[in-house]
């Protein structure tokens, strides 16, 4: 039988949040893959500690630009491309040679996630099953205790990286929204929160499910938003 890809969400932080299906896989997996930055031990693969068989064969893809230059710039879209190109080598080597591979991804596979540009590159000549995983949105809605929308509610997802104008636009048209990417475009996000007029009832979460997790209104965050934060903007304004 023809080697797999295993594509494998493992939530938000938190390991609980791994799903049963994503744990038998990674226990029966001999080659796992993951993302991480240079220096850190990346965040999909401390989640998968303790759920990897012993004898793991641990293969680390480092991204050579995370937020050090714009994602628009030529040099990083070239430079991520030959990364990517490499990445997707490396793992077909074990495929081709017979070995199933397990790939780590964060979150979701399919929702902003790395692990799509593996797919890109291997779905069309490999075995490939994508394992779903719980959204850090919908982890940082619950622990928020914030309910988003119901009914009719329109809902978006938006990156905080959009000009202020589109930001605006884009909330003002829709009733609930969880903007991502915070990061250095906190400030941005909340000058576009005000003037949609939804700044009142926005909440920010840092690190939802994760060590040193915080919750607060949008308006009370002042400093610099690190990678793992987003905010929600809540919807159910009609009667219920």
């Amino acid at each position: 039988m023809p080697a797999t890809l295993f594509i494998v969400g493992m939530g938000p932080g938190d390991p609980e949040l791994v799903t049963l299906k994503a744990a038998r896989i990674l226990a029966a997996t001999r080659v796992v893959a993951f993302f991480a930055k240079r220096g850190q031990p990346g965040h999909a693969r401390r989640i998968a500690e303790g759920l990897l068989r012993a004898d793991a064969e641990l293969l680390r893809c480092e991204y050579p630009y995370t937020t050090e230059i714009a994602a628009h710039d030529h040099g990083y879209v070239t430079a991520m491309a030959g990364f990517y190109d490499a990445s997707a080598d490396a793992i077909a080597a074990h495929l081709d040679a017979g070995r199933d591979v397990a790939l780590l991804c964060e979150g979701d596979p399919l929702f902003y996630g790395s692990a799509m540009y593996m797919f890109d590159r291997l779905a069309a000549r490999h075995r490939t099953e994508i394992i779903p995983g719980v959204t850090g949105m919908s982890a940082c809605w619950t622990q928020a205790r914030l309910p988003l929308a119901h009914g009719d509610d329109v809902f978006c997802v938006l990156p905080g990286t959009l000009a202020e104008g589109a930001l605006i636009e884009r909330l003002q048209s829709c009733d609930a929204a969880v903007i991502m990417k915070v990061g250095r475009n906190l400030e941005k996000i909340k000058a576009a929160a005000r003037a949609a007029g939804v700044a009142a009832r926005a909440v920010y979460v840092e690190r939802g499910t994760m060590r040193g997790e915080r919750v607060l209104p949008l308006e009370e965050v002042s400093a610099a938003a690190p990678y793992f934060s987003l905010v929600l903007v809540p919807g159910r304004r009609r009667v219920r």
